[in-house]
């Protein structure tokens, strides 16, 4: 199974794994403090938020910072970083209390199974297992302390956001419109549009980056920045949808929403006033300034509202619409993958597959000998082979590096969410996407849009019904009170 695959459910469950091989390099100390006479005293004193009836601790706050530091990952400033660390981990455990109120638990049994599913993934026995663990700093008691709990929140979320959500089958005959025409070229509103001075119904879809009316000055600009970086995007031959979703996948605060066909007094006066006279398929001039933050606005679609015009276009609609077989370039290619995670950051990853392209290009290595000996990919024993990829199966910034190859042209180092590629591209060839493939595409696109909305109304919701005390997130654990 390839890491590159973008499928949504195989991502959610190596997301999984990975926060948990993240975890591992966490140094941990909190075993000895628990069984010494004034451990409660020492716990109190180094609590930097109540949550329900437990509590985030500054430790963990200091912990989860050495493990970024670790990476090598670029960090904000300290105060946000902290602020930021916190929030995570009071989401965390609300989702844990909760969690256990609902009956979901890991049994030792089971742990140990997946446990053994990961050391076998990297190619190495569970006693060899362990001992890395070890040696990266942390007990291995904990360790599994840590991975039992990204599984139980992983069930949690997944019972209560992915196993709600609901796809229609209009949904995705839509999807696969828009996507036909955008790959074949065609620009056609989906929907007759409104006669002059006629009601209409207006599809508004948003990137939103917050920015409190109370944040600083620095904030402020940051945000306007981001906002204004994603309108430029927008405007350029991009997927407005799939660039709001990767926006948001970078950045949890961003958010993408698509607002569904709605009346102009169902729409937010801002927005109706900035894309009053934006066509179907446009971006908004400009950014929209709201108290909350900035508002990156595309219409999707714009249509009559009176009743008989939706039912005289629908037939022909209907026809130019159905799903069909399109033509399309599907290409094979091989990659060599280094992983995100702890003691390899980005600039030595970059270094390493610098050096294997430049052997390649030299011809003094074979590209599916070194993606053998070095890939940390599923794919490595079959020398890097993706075998044959149409447009959509891969992330976006593997495909697009992909695309822009010759048959036989090593790319140069390529980041991913799940680490560092080299990139090789084998043969190419025209084939047809059929409708099977088309929808299930469009399903499982559709339920990752629907997936980020749904996760961040949760998360919400868990916040705002919890009862969290901050009491002191500023200092480190070792700093006096």
């Amino acid at each position: 199974m390839t890491p590159c695959l973008s499928s949504f459910k195989r991502i959610l469950i190596q997301a999984v794994l990975a926060s948990a091989m993240l975890l591992a390099g966490v140094a941990v100390a909190q075993d000895s403090a628990r069984s010494s006479p004034d451990s409660k005293i020492r716990n109190i004193d180094g609590v930097a938020a109540v949550v329900n009836t437990g509590y985030v601790t500054r430790k963990e706050i200091d912990d989860r910072i050495l493990a970024l530091q670790k990476q090598g990952t670029k960090l904000p400033d300290p105060v946000v970083l902290r602020q930021t660390i916190m929030e995570r981990l009071i989401i965390e455990k609300i989702q844990l209390q909760d969690a256990e109120q609902e009956g979901i638990v890991v049994s030792n049994k089971e742990l140990d199974k997946i446990i053994g599913d990961i050391a076998s993934k990297n190619k190495l026995s569970v006693a060899e297992f362990k001992q890395k663990v070890i040696a990266s700093g942390s007990t291995f008691e904990r360790y599994k302390e840590m991975l039992r709990d990204d599984i139980i929140i992983s069930r949690f979320r997944e019972r209560e956001v992915e196993g709600k959500i609901k796809i229609s089958d209009a949904e995705i005959d839509n999807y696969i419109a828009d996507r036909t025409r955008a790959m074949t070229g065609g620009g056609a509103p989906r929907s007759a549009p409104a006669a002059p001075g006629s009601p209409e119904e207006i599809d508004v879809a948003q990137i939103f980056i917050p920015a409190d009316s109370n944040a600083g000055a620095g904030a402020q600009a940051d945000a306007k920045k981001k906002a204004e970086a994603l309108l430029r995007d927008a405007r350029g031959d991009v997927d407005f949808l799939q660039l709001g979703a990767m926006a948001a996948k970078d950045d949890p605060k961003i958010k993408f929403q698509e607002l569904g066909y709605r009346t102009p007094d169902r729409l937010p006066q801002l927005f109706y006033e900035a894309i009053r006279n934006t066509g179907g398929g446009q971006v908004a001039n400009s950014v929209v300034k709201s108290p909350a933050g900035y508002h990156v606005l595309k219409v999707l679609d714009r249509r009559a509202l009176a009743a008989g015009a939706p039912q005289q276009a629908a037939p022909q609609e209907a026809a130019s619409n159905a799903p069909q077989n399109i033509a399309i370039t599907q290409t094979m290619s091989r990659h060599i993958l280094l992983r995100n995670r702890p003691g390899l950051n980005d600039q030595d990853a970059e270094r390493r597959l610098a050096g294997y392209r430049d052997q390649v290009r030299a011809k003094t290595a074979d590209f599916g000998e070194l993606a053998k000996k070095y890939s940390e990919d599923g794919s490595a024993a079959n020398g890097g082979n993706l075998g044959w990829m149409s447009p959509g199966d891969l992330v976006p910034e593997f495909e697009q590096a992909m695309n822009r190859l010759q048959i036989g042209e090593v790319s140069n180092p390529v980041k991913s969410e799940f680490g560092w590629h080299l990139i090789q591209v084998l043969e190419r060839r025209d084939a047809q996407l059929t409708v099977d493939k088309q929808k299930e595409f469009a399903r499982a696109a559709i339920r990752e849009r629907k997936f980020e909305q749904a996760y961040q109304d949760w998360i919400r919701q868990l916040r705002d019904t919890a009862t969290v005390k901050i009491i002191n997130i500023d200092d480190a654990a070792s700093s006096p009170r």
